[in-house]
């Protein structure tokens, strides 16, 4: 079993920054992806980066040169830096983790506001 926790959401003005944290516990050798998803009201769950065993990273096209993902494997932690907000990344956020056996984890999801 694996558990997740995240930290870091609030609310910024368009513009600003906010720095996302997940520290997953837990049998945690068999993750081999951390990546961070965001869902608005009414939309689906979409994937807003995610990093690999292998240090590989992928981004959303909305968020690519605005947003960078980093993690410390000693830690099982993943970070989401967040700069040049925008009033449509306001969403709940969410750190989800993959293990070997493609079962998924989640954390209860932190809400970010970037207002205009």
């Amino acid at each position: 079993q694996v558990q997740v926790q995240e930290s870091g959401g609030g609310t910024v003005q368009a513009g600003g920054s906010l720095r996302l944290s997940c520290t997953a516990s837990g049998r945690t050798f068999t993750l081999y992806a951390m990546g961070w998803f965001r869902q608005a009201p009414g939309k689906e769950r979409d994937l807003v980066a995610r990093i690999w065993l292998s240090g590989q990273t992928t981004y959303a096209d909305s968020v690519q040169g605005r947003f960078e993902i980093s993690r410390d494997a000693a830690k099982d932690a993943v970070y989401l830096q967040m700069d040049a907000l925008k009033p449509e990344d306001t969403a709940v956020y969410y750190c989800g983790v993959t293990g070997y056996g493609g079962i998924d984890y989640w954390g209860q999801g932190i809400q970010v506001t970037v207002s205009s």
